[in-house]
């Protein structure tokens, strides 16, 4: 398996979790548990993927900027997920909010998916594709163990 394999099966169980947060209602454990099992998706990912991934392009001129503008994103994900953390689950703000996560989430991926992993394709060579992929993996485990 490659970084791009193991980055789309979490991508795929993101789409998923989000879907399924943004179809709940009100205060209830289907709201609780969708929601917690995107944040700690979300969460594990994000930080081994950042590791295994966006700063391993950094070490390239043309890996700087998708790299910078991605590690953006997951902070801007990582507020969101802060203020529905901070807000009612029975309030009407905080499905909005969750809705915006999702929006982001959605779109990250797809950018990701259409231009980042093609640009990051180019820079990296086979040996790396499956280390990475390895490293990235191993990461994102005890990271979810974590949350």
């Amino acid at each position: 398996m490659n970084i791009f394999e193991a980055l789309r099966e979490s991508h795929e169980r993101q789409r998923t979790y989000a879907e399924a947060v943004v179809q709940t209602s009100g205060d209830t454990p289907e709201r609780k548990e969708a929601y917690e099992r995107l944040k700690a998706e979300l969460q594990a990912h994000e930080t081994a993927e950042e590791r295994h991934f966006y700063i391993p392009l950094m070490q390239f001129d043309n890996g700087v900027d998708l790299s910078r503008h991605a590690i953006s994103e997951h902070h801007e994900m990582d507020e969101m997920m802060e203020e529905l953390d901070e807000t009612e689950m029975s309030s009407p703000s905080w499905l909005a909010t969750a809705k915006k996560l999702s929006d982001k989430v959605h779109h990250h991926l797809k950018e990701e998916e259409q231009k980042f992993f093609q640009s990051a394709g180019k820079l990296l060579d086979e040996k790396q594709k499956i280390s990475l992929a390895k490293d990235y993996l191993k990461e994102f485990d005890e990271q979810l163990k974590l949350a």
